[in-house]
């Protein structure tokens, strides 16, 4: 093997799936998440839950139970279908809390690399956007608009929010993208290229156009810190960060008493 295939960044998984199994996959994975939100919706007058009546609490309780329960749902749907292939290489679905500040491959180390490096690249890219539109990048703020009642308003509501974007949607969105996608590509493509593939559909998945260009050098940020470590640790932990510190943030601000609604909309 050549001294550049040593290189994590070039190095491909010992992918056991052919592409009809990666497509029936992602089809899968997919209808999964909007059928367990189809089915939630509808069980829930049955359940003689009135949406209007609950008190914030119990609303971010329910935001929380709905995230767990999706994300258990998909995660269920991923692992049933490839563990039929089994056993699977062992830097496939790999959880691994050793070593957290190996220079290598430690998962906090590079998390914070990968951080610190998304953070700058997403900065650029929102100069270079508005350098060549003439205007500043449109922000879809609708979901966190949704979401103000609740920030700030208790420590419960505060923690389902946390929980949500910091442990729940992190863990499911790059086992899914990462962990599955990501490396199923590098049966067929390059590596950096895999990570490209794979940071452009989980933009697009958001359904936010206007962020798409921060969204995927946030992929990108998250592909090249997963390829590095080979521990999924590391783009859950930035994902985490990243999605969580927006709402610590903001509850802190709103504790001091900033009218965060003003602040999100005027952005």
């Amino acid at each position: 093997m050549g001294d550049g295939l040593d290189w994590p960044i070039l190095r491909r998984w010992d992918v056991p799936w052919k592409w009809q199994t990666v497509s029936l996959t992602s089809l899968a994975c997919g209808l999964s998440f909007v059928l367990t939100g189809l089915i939630e919706t509808a069980a829930i007058p049955y359940l003689g839950v009135q949406i209007r009546e609950l008190s914030l609490d119990e609303k971010a309780e329910i935001l929380f139970l709905d995230q767990a329960i999706t994300t258990a749902a998909v995660l269920a749907v991923l692992y049933g279908i490839t563990s039929s292939f089994g056993p699977l290489p062992e830097d496939v679905f790999r959880y691994d809390i050793r070593e957290p500040f190996n220079l290598q491959k430690g998962w906090i180390v590079w998390a914070g690399i990968g951080l610190a490096g998304a953070l700058v690249a997403i900065a650029l890219t929102g100069v270079a956007v508005s350098f060549f539109s003439g205007e500043t990048p449109q922000r879809e703020t609708d979901a966190l608009v949704r979401l103000l009642p609740l920030i700030g308003s208790s420590s419960i509501s505060t923690a389902c929010l946390v929980g949500i974007t910091g442990i729940l949607a992190p863990l499911l969105e790059e086992t899914v993208f990462r962990g599955f996608f990501m490396v199923a590509l590098t049966k067929w493509l390059p590596t950096p290229l895999s990570i490209v593939v794979s940071a452009a559909v989980f933009a697009i998945a958001h359904l936010t156009p206007g962020e798409f260009p921060q969204l995927f050098v946030l992929g990108i940020a998250l592909g090249l810190s997963y390829a590095q470590t080979r521990n999924l640790l590391t783009p859950i932990t930035i994902h985490a960060l990243w999605n969580s510190g927006v709402i610590l943030l903001l509850t802190f601000l709103e504790l001091q008493g900033y009218d965060i609604r003003e602040m999100i909309q005027a952005s």
